[in-house]
């Protein structure tokens, strides 16, 4: 009797534990798909030049992010479970690019309050939307801002290739490496033939008297016997 009656109290400590945790988890997971939300949303205002509101979504997300960070100071394997990470990748990547775009240095893994994994991989993901902003600048006729860009991408990457872990540790960093080298290498070639383009537009517009007439090129219509 009294082996029942100590068993059962034991099982419903138990279960209230369990309970707990759920709760706990399920909190986390929510949390952590609104900080993602929030962040791709003030990405999407970064590219249109909508700073302010990029920065209201990624305070918005932060705070979130913070939030998750305490309450789960007690579960660590809650924490580490993958997408708390995820959240906190999404997070670095929305504050580095609104960064670079807007000019001002880049935050640091301690002022977001991400771990060191995520914040390498927020940089390397961040990369690829620098490579969206330098398109969308070398439209704008803009190849020296470009070039400023382009060697924080570099910076970017001469970064990543010195880490040397296991992927458990960096969360597969060395997937977001490879990508990383392959956006440079295209931006870089991009930025490259955009430049020189201006540069001959210039030197033509030194050499060709300004008389204000169109200079078409002619168009073959090859030997048809016309």
């Amino acid at each position: 009797m009294g082996a029942d009656a100590g068993l059962e109290e034991i099982g419903d400590g138990l279960l209230r534990d369990l309970d707990a945790r759920n709760s706990a988890r399920e909190k986390a997971l929510a949390d952590s798909r609104a900080v993602i939300r929030n962040c791709a949303q003030s990405v999407r205002a970064t590219h249109r030049a909508e700073f302010d509101r990029a920065a209201e979504l990624l305070a918005a997300a932060g705070t979130q992010a913070a939030a998750t960070r305490r309450e789960l100071a007690t579960a660590p394997d809650i924490y580490w479970t993958g997408y708390v990470q995820d959240a906190q990748k999404e997070y670095a990547e929305a504050a580095i690019i609104l960064a670079v775009v807007t000019g001002v240095s880049l935050p640091t893994p301690g002022a977001l309050g991400v771990e060191a994994a995520p914040y390498l991989n927020g940089l390397g993901e961040a990369a690829g939307e620098m490579r969206r902003y330098v398109l969308d600048i070398i439209r704008q006729g803009r190849t020296a801002r470009g070039e400023e860009v382009l060697r924080v991408m570099d910076d970017i990457y001469s970064l990543l290739v010195t880490i040397d872990y296991p992927d458990a540790v960096t969360n597969g960093l060395r997937r977001t490496t490879d990508m990383v080298r392959g956006v440079l290498e295209r931006t870089r070639g991009d930025l490259t033939l955009a430049i020189q383009q201006q540069t001959l537009t210039s030197a033509l517009a030194r050499h060709l008297p300004d008389t204000g007439q169109v200079y078409m090129t002619p168009i073959s219509h090859g030997d048809d016997g016309e």
